[in-house]
């Protein structure tokens, strides 16, 4: 048996080791899930996109004088997440005036639940559906 001598301190290779594995099971735990929570922020950034394009419309039709689909420039003030890989098309389903679509996409298409988050208002209720 091996006796340690008076004075000295520190930590045998045998705890270093086991230190070093323990962090790196922690660590092939944590980075998957960092990089899942990560993927699903470009989600986020799509669906708010939609709900924002859909208030700015809803403020759009609430001055008489605008009675056509506007596009994305005519809704001063709405900027897209700060995320320049999401681009949005605002447009009405051919022959049925009263059905507005907005597409916004994700081009990163780093998404999980995919690339494009689209929102449908129209029909007798008037409320916006998303697909």
């Amino acid at each position: 048996m091996i006796q340690k001598l008076r004075g000295q301190k520190g930590f045998t290779l045998i705890e270093l080791m086991i230190v070093i594995a323990i962090i790196g099971i922690l660590a092939a735990i944590a980075i998957p899930n960092f990089i899942s929570y990560r993927d699903k922020t470009f989600c986020s950034a799509a669906e708010s996109d939609g709900g924002s394009i859909s208030a700015a419309i809803a403020d759009y039709f609430s001055d008489p004088s605008h009675i056509t689909v506007p596009t994305i420039p005519a809704l001063l003030g709405i900027t897209l997440s700060g995320n320049p890989v999401n681009t949005a098309v605002i447009s009405e389903t051919a022959g049925t005036p009263n059905i507005i679509t907005i597409v916004v996409t994700d081009n990163s298409t780093r998404c999980p639940k995919g690339n494009t988050y689209t929102l449908i208002m129209g029909g007798a209720a008037g409320d916006w559906s998303k697909i």
